[in-house]
């Protein structure tokens, strides 16, 4: 698979829109981290405006090239005005205490802190609409993130993962920030029940941030959203708030482990389906909209 994204992605290259996707480099604990920028056309006929982010991290074993040609956020980007940046893990993975040392192993937090220092010295962000996203790995690390650096972060989507046990336990006193889950039921990958040890349920996950904001559990109701022609997944959204943050739900009733709105492609891995009801990128965007702006 590997192959075959990248060479997409240099054949891509000839084509305009991708060619304000540019691979940045920088030094972090003497190693050499890697990151995609994507900025949409409105970056270059606005040149007085700052631009919203939105990081989007890979899941494990995928590549910054891949999770940028699978979820296709560039799209979305070009459509509302913000700028994409598609961090690189070491050995395609981050840090959120699976396999690693969550203290001592990979320095993921600080090398993301180290572009966002690096990306308002080189663009023009708007620091108060700064927002993280990923998939399966690259979701558990959003999270982390969500707990660490609440205040560098207006709000966070994670799809296909629940809250991480080792984020709860080194964090006791997390911040206010906005929260999207977005998860499938029949997920064989990471389980939307949740796993003893490793991580929370989705339905868990969500009344814990609802905790962290100050928001009232169990006081709304979920809303089934339209279904498209063709896809049997029913998909609801669940979400409060407290005037400033929001906590939200969106459950995949028989979804698996993929991007909704992405490809529905299996390379012989037990993704599952992927529902075509929803743009995950579009409901990310509404969600972070309302995050941030004041």
């Amino acid at each position: 698979m590997n192959i075959i994204v990248s060479l997409l992605l240099l054949l891509a290259t000839c084509f305009p829109v991708l060619a304000q996707a540019q691979v940045q480099t920088l030094q972090h604990q003497d190693t050499k981290r890697r990151y995609i920028v994507y900025t949409p056309p409105a970056y270059q006929s606005q040149p007085h405006q700052a631009f919203p982010v939105v990081f989007n991290f890979h899941g494990g074993g995928m590549t910054m090239a891949e999770q940028m040609l699978y979820t296709q956020m560039n799209r979305a980007a070009d459509r509302h005005g913000f700028i994409v940046v598609y961090p690189q893990g070491i050995k395609q993975d981050w840090n959120v205490g699976f396999g690693m040392d969550y203290l001592a192993g990979t320095d993921d937090v600080g090398f993301t802190q180290a572009m966002l220092a690096k990306l308002k010295h080189d663009y023009r962000i708007d620091p108060k609409r700064v927002y993280a996203t990923g998939l399966s790995r690259g979701g558990f690390f959003a999270l982390r993130l969500a707990a660490e650096l609440p205040q560098q972060f207006a709000a966070v989507a994670s799809v296909g993962a629940p809250m991480p046990e080792l984020v709860l336990a080194h964090h006791g006193k997390p911040e206010k920030v906005g929260m999207l889950l977005i998860h499938g039921t029949a997920d064989q990958v990471v389980l939307y029940e949740g796993k003893a040890g490793g991580y929370l349920s989705a339905d868990a996950t969500l009344r814990y941030w609802a905790k962290v904001n100050g928001i009232a559990a169990d006081t709304a109701s979920p809303r089934v959203l339209p279904a498209a022609t063709g896809d049997d997944l029913r998909v609801s959204m669940l979400e409060q708030g407290n005037g400033q943050q929001s906590v939200a739900l969106v459950t995949i009733d028989g979804g698996g482990h993929s991007w909704p709105g992405a490809d529905a492609f299996n390379v012989g891995l037990p993704i599952g389906k992927t529902s075509s009801s929803i743009d995950a990128n579009e409901v990310m965007w509404a969600f972070f909209g309302r995050h941030g702006g004041n």
